[in-house]
This record gives structure tokens, sequence and C-alpha cells, in this order.
């Protein structure tokens, strides 16, 4: 396990850098963060603490280099395959974390021998072992009060999503789709928005099914795979009545979102 650890370490800080002071501390590497299954939604993980600060703030000064939202008329970004440095090193780090989780339940999770299940991991075998685990991307910015409606993300992507919150803390619910309405069914029912989702009609596709708050703070993480990514539907409504946590109000800020995502075969040579 040391050893695994250690390799964990150089490839983080490959990731992300050396630290920029001038002290003699060590260098920053994110090794805080903690895992949790959304026990009402298989296939859902929560990875908070994901990024530290500094990291964060490094990520979100990356995106604002690359001169996508300059204008304020502009709020996304999309990138298929020829994604920026950046991204490919944020899909590295996931992979790690992901690994490192497995690892740390079960040191022979790659060989024969190994007794975890796949649910207990938030991603399978299959998905980490990919090659890239991700080679698109979409990147929002939204102001306070501009949310997302429910969807579900396109079959031109495989299974095995990752959603990065920044800058500003949001609920993000999820409901559970009807099981005689099909996602083939629904993509060609309901509107398109963006190219990439479509828009869930509450009534027909999702009833009056109760929606599972997840709270995500600057910095965390969601993975979407197996049930979590095909059946259940994800929204952000940012009205006051829907941004509430224990109680208590939500304040909102700008925030920034970047979604990883795999192309399926056929769209990989459709965008070739």
């Amino acid at each position: 396990m040391e050893r695994e650890r250690k390799d964990l370490q150089e490839a983080l800080t490959a990731v992300f850098g050396e630290s920029d002071s001038e002290s003699d501390t060590e260098t920053e590497v994110p090794c805080n963060y903690s895992w949790k299954a959304v026990k009402e939604i298989p296939g859902l993980w929560l990875c908070k603490g994901f990024l530290s600060a500094q990291q964060q703030e490094e990520l979100v000064s990356a995106i604002d280099s690359e001169g996508w939202f300059i204008d304020s008329k502009h709020n996304q970004a999309m990138r298929f395959k020829d994604l920026p440095d950046w991204a490919f090193e944020l899909s590295q780090f996931i992979h790690d974390a992901v690994s490192s989780y497995a690892l740390a339940n079960d040191s022979l999770y790659l060989s024969a021998e190994s007794k975890i299940s796949m649910s207990d991991m938030p991603f399978n075998l299959n998905l980490l072992q990919r090659v890239p685990l991700f080679d698109q991307m979409i990147v929002n910015r939204y102001q306070p009060g501009e949310g997302i409606c429910a969807h579900v993300d396109l079959l031109r992507f495989e299974d095995g999503i990752a959603i990065l919150s920044l800058e500003s803390t949001c609920v993000m619910h999820f409901t559970q789709c009807m099981p005689n309405v099909s996602i083939l069914e629904s993509e060609l029912r309901y509107n398109h928005q963006a190219g990439h989702t479509f828009a869930a009609n509450q009534k027909q596709s999702c009833g009056q099914q109760e929606k599972v708050p997840v709270l995500l703070e600057p910095g965390d993480l969601v993975l979407l795979s197996g049930e979590a990514r095909y059946k259940w539907t994800h929204e952000i409504n940012r009205s006051e009545a829907c941004q509430t946590w224990e109680g208590e109000l939500i304040c909102q800020m700008r925030r920034t979102s970047v979604t990883l995502r795999k192309l399926t075969i056929s769209e990989e040579v459709h965008t070739s």
C-alpha cells in the first residue's frame, strides 16, 4: 500500500504542479477528499473536497485563460477530443482518486483475487481502464439564479460521467425516470439543449417521483454510472425555494462546472 500511495502522490504532483510557496512546507496535494455513495441512487458517488481551495483557484484561472467567457453572452464551451491540457490532467486525477479509494478497500482489486464488488467503487474497472477515460468536455458558467433543468445525458456518450462543481455551493436534485419511458424515447421526444442534454418532461417521464437532493460545495466531484447515469435525471434549479440545505438558504454566487464524458465509438468516428 505504501508504494501505491507514493505512486499516487507523484502522479498528483505531476498533474497539479509544485507549490508556489517559498516556505519549507510540503507541496499541497489533495489527500483530504472523501468518497461517499449516495445510497438512494445506485451508481451515484460524491467526492467531497476533491480539489483544495488552491487547486480550485488555479483551475478557474486556467478556464478563464481559455477566453471562452470574455463575452458575457457566452456561458458554455464544449470540446471534443482536443481537450485542454488541464482537462486531461483532471481526468488523470479522477482516475487516480478512484484507484486510491479501491486500493484502500482492497489492495488486490486489480487481480482475480479481489473481493471488492464493482458496486463498491465509484467507477467499475471497465470504466476505469478505458483509454482515454474521457474525451469530451463541457464547461458551463452560471450567474446567480441560473441553473439547468432536469435531463439525462445523451446516448452519444458512454457510461461514466464526471461533474466538478466550482465557485458556488448549490443543490443538485436527482429524480428517477418512470420505467415505461426509455432514454431513447425521451431523447427523441424532448427538445435538445445545447446538443448534449434533453429536457425531461416532469409529468410524463419522471412522474411525481420524489427528488433526491445532493449538496455540492466548491471543489466537490460527482460521478455517475450505471443506473445513476441512465435512469435518473439531474438538475440544478437555483430558485431560492430549491437552493436550501437543512433549512438554511444557500448564498448563490457565480458557479462554474466542468463535465467530462466519453464519446461512443460511433460518435468518435463521426467527430474524426
